[in-house]
């Protein structure tokens, strides 16, 4: 019998581990080794649990079966190194062989081409292919997918990817046998946020990434692990890096975030880190014109700013690509001049228990909990392109677990089908009082979910809505089925420094400044223009710190240069509270900075310096101020949601009649959501090949 120390081990998904143990277990003998093993599973599948590497063809008794296909049965003797077992591999990598080009050498998927290694391993040393190769004709599927259709091997993963998970039938097959092709039979676009996902599981060069083509070998680029920021999902992904430049993108496997899956935006907006960045500091000058200088000159001229005006006359706004040591620096600042007016971009209702109480503006039943759920209630927000992959979790429920779907909102493909309830906010007010219809859905469901968008929240009535929404949350968590600890409210973000910023204590939204606008204030990376120059003074010093001459930069009078995500070892806190790290990839360029570098020299040439000099020292005050920023990958529950409830009986505001209506409403509005998609030509391309057509952006092909 052989060792069963791997049971101990650590398995790659609980998931996966759940849904078999639901199955029985039985022996079956492999290779001369008898091991434990699942019936009924797919004999591929269930090896790849135990970490054992098997061939997908493999002998069988008398016959020579497919692993992958071919389910598990008790008492069976398979041999996986017979000859004719080996042979049957052979013969069938010589049929793949047949008609593909063998054009290596300028292939893009070289040296991480399944069909290489399957090859290498299994394949015959010489061709016996005498006849002439079939040759297809290239797809234009949209700026992001480079496709060479002679490569093909009709596996049809991208048409199942585009089918099962973006649930956007645009590939498909046409023809039969020797004239089938893979295609979108009439030329279109790929419409689809998650398209670059063919890439991945493309097992051959035949789909490829377009603006990747011909500038790296996988062998010559550095790979380093990091944290997506293009929303506040918190992808996990792969940055390769060669000679101090982001070559690409790629996904890591994170079974309770991402999955496998990243969007497009994550993928290829990379393109924005090189182009429009600040890599030096600038000041005003008489004329009013912004020109170089040095770093003592740049923090000199902030430092007096500092140093004659305190209290009320300082302000700052966080944006929302920063990072949460830039954030509590930034505080710690503001507080030593004593002003505690720290805002940041999105708003969110102070009204009844506001941000006082952490339940109110998490994902409280996290992303992969969408899976356990039976209801979902959406209101006000277009998961599909503000959180592309947390909506790719609620089609996986919908499609597996026959998951209900309602929306409040404008009417949008979601990629799956609900029950569109209407637009007007007045919806919720006759579910929180129970003579809606679906609100006996809610009240017969066992695990139900409310989520809110938090566009949803910068409406003038954002505080009536949160409220009405608490209050149905509360309702259906008390009368439905839901268990004791099953949490049903939860608040969708867009942006990733949000929660980060709220668990310190910023203000939302930015009406405080307004109200009383400072002589100072400090835009740190702040380009949603929430704010502009005529809300203030026209005396007001503004000080911008960024990587990007986005929306801020041109109003302000010193512009410090800062890092973006990949340039930098910094904390981010995702939409459902999860802390998580990014990874220096690369260098930032110029002269530019890590933020609370910045912000820590900017205090002690003002004489108020921090006590900080490291990044372990940032992250030991982060611990002080707000212990779960550094709880790295943890999740940590709030309960609170009785209090909450009835703390928004409190607010004193109406609903108003006006539509809830997302700001990203189609694919249109997904792709240029911040400064790094914004500077990106790639994402611009695709926003003229989503209104223009596919063949507006048509580059001519080398190969």
């Amino acid at each position: 019998m052989a060792s069963l120390s791997w049971w101990n081990q650590e398995l790659p998904s609980s998931k996966l581990v759940r849904r078999l143990a639901c199955r029985s277990l039985d022996s079956v003998i492999m290779k001369d080794c008898q091991l434990l093993e699942t019936v009924g599973c797919a004999l591929l599948k269930s090896r790849r649990l135990l970490r054992y590497l098997i061939p997908k063809i493999l002998h069988l008794l008398q016959k020579v079966v497919a692993a992958c296909a071919m389910p598990v049965m008790k008492g069976w003797n398979i041999l996986t190194n017979s000859e004719k077992s080996k042979k049957a591999r052979e013969g069938v990598m010589e049929f793949l062989l047949a008609n593909h080009p063998l054009d290596c050498p300028i292939c893009d998927q070289g040296g991480e081409c399944d069909l290489q290694d399957q090859s290498m391993m299994f394949g015959s040393d010489r061709s016996r292919f005498l006849e002439g190769k079939r040759a297809v004709e290239d797809k234009n599927i949209g700026p992001l997918v480079k496709t060479i259709m002679t490569r093909c091997i009709q596996c049809t993963r991208c048409i199942r990817f585009a089918s099962e998970i973006a649930g956007v039938d645009d590939l498909g097959t046409t023809g039969r046998g020797n004239d089938m092709q893979v295609g979108t039979y009439i030329e279109k676009m790929f419409m689809s946020e998650l398209s670059g996902n063919i890439i991945d599981i493309c097992p051959v060069g035949a789909l490829t990434s377009k603006p990747y083509a011909f500038t790296a070998r996988p062998w010559e680029t550095r790979k380093t692990e990091s944290i997506d920021v293009m929303d506040a999902v918190g992808s996990n992904i792969v940055v390769s890096t060669r000679t101090g430049e982001v070559m690409r993108i790629l996904p890591r496997m994170h079974e309770d975030i991402n999955e496998e899956w990243i969007s497009d935006k994550t993928r290829f907006a990379y393109d924005g880190l090189k182009r429009q960045r600040l890599t030096e500091p600038m000041v005003r000058n008489e004329k009013g014109l912004l020109t170089y200088t040095s770093w003592e000159d740049a923090l000199s001229r902030v430092a007096g700013m500092l140093q004659s005006f305190q209290g009320k006359d300082v302000a700052a706004i966080a944006g929302g690509l920063v990072d949460a040591e830039a954030l509590v620096a930034l505080k710690d600042l503001l507080n030593r001049v004593d002003s505690d007016t720290l805002c940041t971009e999105e708003v969110f209702p102070t009204a009844g228990a506001g941000t006082d109480l952490r339940s109110n503006y998490l994902l409280n039943t996290t992303i992969a909990g969408v899976e356990e759920a039976d209801v979902v209630l959406l209101v006000g927000t277009n998961p599909r392109f503000e959180a592309p992959l947390f909506n790719a979790r609620i089609r996986k429920s919908w499609l597996h677990n026959d998951l209900k779907v309602a929306l409040i909102g404008s009417q949008v493909d979601l990629t799956y089908r609900y029950d569109h309830l209407g637009d007007s906010p007045k919806i919720l007010q006759d579910i929180a009082l129970g003579s809606h219809p679906f609100s006996q859905v809610l009240k017969e469901a066992k695990k139900p979910m409310v989520v809110l968008g938090s566009s949803a929240l910068q409406r003038n009535d954002g505080a009536a809505i949160f409220a009405a929404v608490s209050s149905i949350a509360q309702r259906i968590r008390m009368s439905s089925g839901a268990a004791g600890d099953w949490k049903v409210m939860n608040i969708l973000h867009r942006i990733a420094s949000q929660v980060a910023a709220l668990d310190l204590g910023y203000k939302p939204g930015v009406e405080a400044i307004r109200k009383n606008p400072p002589k100072v204030l400090f835009l740190l990376g702040a380009d949603g223009g929430c704010i502009t120059r005529q809300d203030l003074p026209k005396d007001c010093f503004i000080i911008y710190q960024g990587h990007h001459g986005d929306v801020g930069a041109p109003i302000a009078d010193v512009i410090l240069p800062g890092a973006a995500y990949t340039e930098k070892s910094a904390t981010y806190v995702n939409t459902e509270g999860r802390a998580q790290q990014t990874k220096v990839a690369v260098t930032p360029p110029g002269l530019a900075r890590e933020d609370w570098k910045i912000i820590r020299a900017l205090s002690e040439i003002a004489g108020i310096t921090l006590p900080y000099d490291t990044l372990d020292q940032v992250r030991n005050r982060l611990e002080e101020v707000s212990p779960n920023l550094v709880r790295y990958d943890d999740v940590e529950g709030a309960n609170y949601f009785q209090q909450a409830s009835e703390l928004s009986k409190l607010v004193n505001q109406q609903l108003l009649a006006d539509p809830l209506v997302p700001p990203q409403l189609t694919i249109k509005d997904f792709y240029m959501t911040d400064s790094i998609s914004r500077a990106s030509q790639t994402m611009a391309r695709c926003v003229k090949a989503v209104t223009e057509g596919a063949q507006a952006v048509e580059e001519p092909s080398i190969c």
